[in-house]
């Protein structure tokens, strides 16, 4: 007996993708982004966020950045998600304007999820725990220098 394959129409598959593409979002995406805004909302609320932007502010301005940025970059370390979600809550209090986001997207995707992608990509791909800490230091170096660059492109535009 042969079987008989059925072959998928374009909507079928485009179909099949947004089904897909709904699913990562509601269960991976949606909570992190959910997760930041409360954990945003918390630090407003307790007066933390303001003194860590107190502490941060002479880091952050190197970039042109307020000290608060730097919620946005430990939420993308954590998940990508969560760092857009912190820079869209933040943006929406009117702490971040769009000159700041501008220089700080690049940042969130070069060292975003770094903690998640730590035991999922390199612990299954074989890379010795040693030099971890050398490619996370990689790639935050990557996103301020990127950071540095989108200063400076922000600014000529």
């Amino acid at each position: 007996m042969s079987e008989v394959k059925i072959k998928k129409t374009v909507f079928d598959i485009f179909v099949d993708g947004a089904r897909k593409g709904y699913n990562i979002g509601v269960s991976s995406i949606m909570p992190n982004v959910l997760m930041a805004f409360v954990l945003i909302q918390f630090l407003n609320v307790t007066g933390l966020l303001k003194l860590i932007g107190k502490i941060f502010n002479p880091v952050m301005a190197v970039f042109g950045l307020p000290g608060e940025a730097v919620t946005v970059l430990l939420g993308g370390w954590l998940s990508m998600g969560g760092g857009t979600g912190v820079a869209a809550k933040l943006y929406a209090d009117g702490v971040l304007n769009v000159f700041h986001l501008t220089i700080m997207l690049p940042a969130i995707y070069l060292m975003g999820s770094q903690v998640q992608y730590l035991g999922r990509i390199l612990g299954t791909g074989g890379v010795k725990s040693r030099y971890y800490l050398v490619m996370i230091l990689f790639s935050i170096l990557n996103a301020a220098l990127s950071m540095l660059i989108m200063r400076i492109v922000a600014n000529i535009f």
